[in-house]
């Protein structure tokens, strides 16, 4: 268990050179082993052709025969005494053959085929075993013609050593080059651990980050393994500093909340604070001080269930999901306008007949929370531009628009016209309400699975909502 482990947390150029150096010893010895097989199965069959040469020349019993050095013969007759002789390195010397020799060799099978026999006093010979018959003497016997292998063994030996040696060489080349190639190709890759290495050392728990450190362009080739890495990690990083980028924004966005909602309430109670201490001091100023902290009771009490409703959606808070009829609320918000507000120009324009096949328009969703934002639309319209503006309500198959020819949002504030407690007076002033009703329209839409999107130029103002169809 411990091996296995080292195994795994060793280095990766270690593993790379280990496994280089591996397979250079296992295709040596491979290559050496077949090589060694191959000479000596060639060496052998050389060896046999001049057994059997041998065996050819023998013409019978008695026969004298001119022995090489590392030749053997006997005769081993069926009735007579056997007798061989071993053929020494001087070839006018001769040995007799020992007994114990003379067995081995009575043992060799007489099928005139090439055959081991080892002699105790000579060593290992490729011998033949033929029966021989002499006319002229009317005798038989066994002849065992011979040579021995010392000149095959001894090549082998030699070449064994050789590969042997060549091969701990080349495993030490082997080890040495893949050791510097290793290092020099891993190079790239410990460049970008050092990347990680300082992008992991910057501190990113709080405030605002920016993470600048990036693998140089060199190390981002895709085409290579180590591009790849670098690639991805460019990538992560590009990802990390746009979170942490949102992350401080967001966290820019919950102190500001915090900060405008603070004041929102602090402003009603306040009020109610001061009017009840009025009302403490001067009998006479009651009904009046009821009457203010009644108003502002309600609206402080309608400040606090708009942030609820944001909060519930931002939870995630499941909606209605019922057919609603689009037209129908559309033309209900618009007639309560031109009652609540006659000095401006009310208009209703319905799909035409090619768009939508009829001028209902029905899609799914919760009726109560659309004609929220259908009423909160139209009340910044009536509290946002002068008296004389004409707003337009255009019923459409997907969703509405509502459009008007008033003086426009400032360029400024378009980008963040949803975001919450968003107004154009920077002053709070009571009348402008509590700049949470956009946000509301965005939250709500978006709830719906819709969009809702604003395009705004002085005389030219239009707040699009895309609901999904039914």
């Amino acid at each position: 268990m411990t091996s296995r482990l080292r195994r795994l947390v060793a280095p990766l150029g270690s593993r790379l050179v280990i496994t280089a150096v591996a397979l250079v010893l296992a295709v040596s010895l491979m290559i050496g082993t077949f090589a060694t097989i191959a000479l000596r199965e060639t060496l052998m069959d050389r060896l046999d052709r001049d057994v059997r040469d041998m065996a050819r020349g023998v013409a019978g019993p008695g026969f004298r025969l001119n022995l090489a050095p590392g030749s053997v013969y006997a005769e081993l007759p069926q009735d007579g005494e056997a007798r061989g002789t071993f053929g020494d390195l001087d070839p006018d010397e001769v040995e007799k053959l020992s007994t114990a020799d003379l067995e081995v060799l009575r043992e060799v099978d007489v099928d005139a085929r090439p055959h081991d026999a080892d002699l105790p006093e000579h060593g290992t010979f490729r011998v033949i075993a033929q029966a021989v018959f002499d006319p002229r003497s009317g005798r038989s016997a066994v002849v065992v013609t011979g040579r021995s292998t010392d000149e095959v063994d001894d090549t082998i030996a030699s070449l064994v050593f050789w590969e042997t040696l060549l091969t701990l060489l080349g495993v030490l080349a082997a080890a040495g080059a893949g050791y510097v190639v290793v290092r020099r190709q891993l190079s790239p890759l410990r460049e970008v651990a050092a990347t990680a290495h300082t992008v992991a050392a910057l501190p990113l728990s709080s405030g605002e980050v920016s993470v600048t450190e990036r693998v140089p362009e060199r190390l981002t080739d895709e085409d290579t393994e180590v591009g790849q890495v670098g690639a991805a990690l460019n990538a992560l990083l590009d990802h990390v500093d746009t979170s942490l980028a949102e992350r401080h924004r967001t966290e820019q966005q919950v102190r500001q909340f915090v900060a405008d909602a603070s004041h929102e309430l602090r402003t009603p109670l306040t009020t109610i604070r001061g009017y009840t201490e009025l009302a403490q001091q001067r009998a006479e100023a009651v009904p009046m001080a009821l009457g203010k902290v009644e108003e502002e009771s309600l609206r402080m009490t309608a400040l606090v269930e708009d942030l609820l409703l944001l909060a519930r959606l931002d939870q995630g808070r499941p909606l209605a999901r019922e057919p609603v009829d689009l037209t129908r609320l559309l033309l209900e918000a618009v007639d309560d306008a031109r009652v609540v507000a006659p000095s401006h120009t009310w208009r209703l324009e319905l799909p035409a007949d090619g768009e939508s096949g009829d001028a209902e328009v029905t899609v799914t969703g919760d009726a109560q929370r659309l004609h929220e934002v259908i009423s909160n639309l139209l009340t910044n319209e009536r509290r946002h531009t002068p008296a004389g503006t004409t707003v337009t309500v255009r019923v459409r198959p997907d969703g509405f628009d509502v459009h008007d020819d008033g003086p426009g949002f400032p360029p400024d504030l378009v980008p963040r016209a949803f975001e919450r407690f968003t107004r154009a007076d920077e002053a709070r002033q009571r009348d402008g309400g509590a700049g949470l009703g956009l946000a509301i329209v965005h939250a709500v839409v978006t709830a719906h699975g819709g969009t809702v999107s604003l395009a705004s130029v002085p005389g030219d103002t239009t707040i699009a909502v895309r609901l999904p169809a039914r």
